[in-house]
């Protein structure tokens, strides 16, 4: 797997995770989810989906 693949699918799970929080913060507490708050969840969303993928790529022949 390429370089640029990676970096597209984990930038895709950061969005999708930030958005997923601030939806989440937004039903549980009626205000907008602080900035710094929804990057840190992307941030962390994107740790294991990065290590997912070098995983794969690792179990590839």
């Amino acid at each position: 797997m390429k370089l640029w693949h990676k970096l597209l699918i984990t930038v895709a799970a950061m969005l999708v995770a930030s958005f997923v929080a601030g939806r989440l913060w937004l039903i549980a507490f009626e205000f907008v989810i602080p900035s710094y708050l929804a990057g840190m969840a992307g941030g962390l969303a994107a740790l294991p989906v990065w290590e997912l993928l070098r995983w794969i790529e690792a179990r590839r022949p």
